[in-house]
């Protein structure tokens, strides 16, 4: 027997195969549970009524009763208006119609009580109504107060007879038979503790509140349901995993004593040692550790992560660090191989690039267990790639890899004990955003610079201000430093006024004629990048010209100035990437942000962050608020959260509620098998079968 929620939704009276075909087009409205699903994203108040003497232009829509006047058509014959004259006991107003006004006067009778909706604005002395809601009052017609529902519409659904109003009609029709096919989805338990309104009455008032009280406990309800059945989810998985793989149990610690002892470089942070004693509880627990690491650039993950594999070579076991880029994999390849040569460990690079010949002696080596540390790209997950014995993968900027690849690589043991996981990012996630996609993962998080690291200066400058910042970079580099300047384009662009590349590479050599300039852009072979970059690592060039493929790059100590040329069309999170560059040596750095005078409010709000802040989970709180989670995930993560109700922007307090009851859940319940948490156990897996939230029956 087919559910009621997936009934096609042609079969709705007042929808058929034409408006069927529209909604299905235009919103992907496909089933009843499809249109229930689409949420109201705002409601206009038609709670109160004003008097006419109250109205001014800086209200929003407002609602009037009163008696309507004479009207007329005004204004040369193509750009005809409609005028009527509309007044209550307290005074009187214009309304007026600048196109439409011939069906609009068929329903205008002087004399006659009509009820009018809409935006008050200012036309010299007096106030008007532009094309407003007009409906006659009727002989006995009780006052409605009510929020009326704004559902989002497109054009050709308007022009279908499918706008807000007409929507809200078929959620009525839908309603009206759906109310007893709405089932519970929540136990006693939690409804009673949290005081929750119950499932059909909150789905009810989401789309037709009687008043704002409601629609906020209506609301609530809905978005706990939404974040806690995703959280339930996540928790589920992680306890499923806890109990299924088991993890190696490192309790030897004589290497990294040895190593902290004797050749640890600097002294951690607290931020550091606390992350570090988070991942060897992690790896004696003999349970697999699956941990994310945030740290910005230049927190000091990768000592923590060589920390960490240390504890696990002496147990006599190898690890293994995987790069989403080759330029990144040499990064850490290099610095890897300081630490692990002053305690005698034999560490390798595997990418695209490597040489037949070197390839297959380390693979031998890698094999027979004399190869203790491989840095690679995803060049580690190839089938010919094969561990003796590996006991920690780290991967590093995770969210460039998918799910599958990531677990090709805890894969690579022969035995039924996985290898432990540790996933690093520079690229700082919102708390509310972390719970939320990698609430199975243990989350760690760096949130303090090492020692005597000078935070950079971050300044803006417009344009105008370019002869001072030339004479600033020329300062700079007569003080030995080095210079990036970073370019949104290669080429020139018809439709983007923005510096070009190529023309901004030339224009610095005009400008400092005799001084060595290196370029590096992604269209360039990796042969040249390299070179390139090498040249600027040596200091054989001092101003490095660059695209964005700087973002993830070789440390440059020397690099202390970093020029971002139309900053105003970059995003935050790569704002804050590009600055990262600089600042790893012991000088003072600088970022300057150069833009032209014309910014939106958004990019305003990114520029004046820069300059405020070089904390990254700031900046990413930030980010999230502008551009939502849809987009900061990128395209690899975007599927996993798709939120029809709750917004992780503004949700992040009931995010956490609906986190704390799902663990309080699942440490009673951690199968979900009593009797109690059934309704919960189903509606689970059958939301894991069908994501529409409705499909649970019963």
């Amino acid at each position: 027997m087919i559910n009621f929620f997936d009934t096609g939704i042609e079969f709705l009276k007042g929808v058929g195969p034409q408006k069927s075909a529209l909604l299905k087009e235009e919103l992907n409205i496909s089933t009843f549970g499809d249109l229930l699903l689409h949420y109201p994203f705002r409601y206009e108040d038609r709670t109160k009524y004003y008097n006419i003497s109250e109205l001014h232009e800086d209200m929003p829509n407002v609602q009037i009763k009163g008696r309507l006047g004479n009207f007329k058509q005004a204004g040369p014959p193509r750009r005809k208006r409609l005028v009527a004259k509309f007044q209550d006991d307290s005074g009187e107003i214009e309304l007026i119609w600048f196109k439409g006004g011939q069906w609009v006067i068929k329903k205008l009778i002087p004399g006659h009580e009509y009820l009018v909706f809409g935006k008050p604005n200012r036309y010299g002395n007096k106030i008007n109504i532009a094309h407003p809601e007009i409906d006659v009052i009727t002989e006995g017609q009780k006052e409605d107060k009510y929020l009326q529902p704004v559902y989002s519409t497109t054009e050709k659904l308007q022009s279908g007879y499918l706008g807000s109003k007409n929507i809200a009609k078929l959620q009525r029709n839908l309603l009206d038979k759906a109310f007893n096919h709405i089932k519970e989805n929540l136990n006693q338990n939690l409804l009673q503790s949290l005081g929750l309104m119950s499932r059909n009455q909150a789905i009810i008032n989401v789309h037709f509140p009687s008043d704002e009280i409601t629609l906020k406990k209506a609301r609530f309800r809905m978005k706990f349901e939404e974040l806690f059945f995703i959280q339930l989810k996540l928790l589920s998985l992680k306890s499923d995993r806890e109990l299924e793989f088991k993890g190696k149990i490192f309790n030897s610690a004589s290497l990294v004593t040895r190593f902290y002892e004797q050749h640890l470089p600097f002294e951690l942070t607290n931020a550091q040692k606390n992350v570090v004693k988070e991942i060897y509880k992690d790896m004696r627990s003999g349970k697999q550790m699956n941990r994310l690491l945030q740290g910005d650039v230049g927190s000091g993950k990768t000592i923590v992560a060589f920390l960490a594999m240390l504890l696990a070579i002496d147990c006599k076991t190898q690890t293994a660090l995987m790069a989403p880029t080759e330029i990144l994999a040499i990064q850490h390849y290099n610095g890897l191989k300081v630490f692990a040569g002053n305690v005698g460990l034999k560490i390798a690079l595997l990418t695209g690039s490597t040489k037949q010949s070197e390839r297959k002696l380390l693979l031998k080596e890698l094999r027979n267990g004399r190869l203790n540390i491989l840095v690679g790209t995803h060049a580690l997950i190839e089938d010919k790639v094969n561990f003796a014995n590996l006991g920690l993968a780290v991967i590093d900027e995770q969210h460039r890899f998918g799910v599958s690849q990531r677990s090709s690589l805890w894969n690579k043991n022969k035995e039924d004990i996985y290898p432990h996981v540790l996933v690093m990012t520079a690229t700082p996630i919102p708390r509310t955003l972390a719970m939320a996609l990698y609430g199975d993962l243990d989350i760690s998080v760096i949130d303090e610079m090492p020692k005597g690291r000078k935070p950079i200066k971050t300044t803006h400058r417009f344009d105008s201000n370019r002869l001072k910042v030339w004479g600033f970079i020329k300062d700079q580099i007569r003080l030995g430093r080095q210079v990036y300047i970073v370019y949104p384009l290669i080429e020139e662009s018809e439709k983007m006024d923005l510096k070009d590349l190529m023309d901004g590479y030339e224009s610095i050599q005009r400008s400092f004629p005799g001084l060595p300039v290196s370029i590096l852009h992604g269209r360039m072979k990796s042969e040249t990048k390299e070179f390139e970059m090498n040249r600027f690592l040596k200091g054989e060039t001092k101003i490095m010209v660059a695209t964005t493929v700087i973002e993830v790059g070789v440390d440059v100590s020397n690099a202390s100035v970093m020029i971002i040329e139309n900053a105003e069309r970059f995003g935050l999170a790569q704002l804050h990437q590009l600055r990262g560059r600089v600042g790893r040596g012991a000088d003072q750095s600088y970022c300057i942000l150069m833009t032209g005078y014309k910014l939106s409010e958004d990019s305003k709000i990114r520029i004046e962050t820069m300059v405020r802040t070089n904390n990254g989970f700031e900046i990413a709180d930030v980010d999230l608020q502008l551009r939502g989670p849809g987009d900061l995930m990128g395209t690899q993560q975007s599927g996993l959260l798709e939120l029809t109700i709750a917004d992780l922007r503004k949700d992040g307090k009931i995010l956490q509620v609906a986190r704390e009851q799902a663990i309080c859940v699942l440490q009673e319940d951690p199968l979900l098998a009593k009797s109690e948490n059934q309704i919960m156990k189903k509606y689970l897996k059958r939301q894991q079968q069908a994501p529409v939230i409705f499909s649970y029956v019963g």
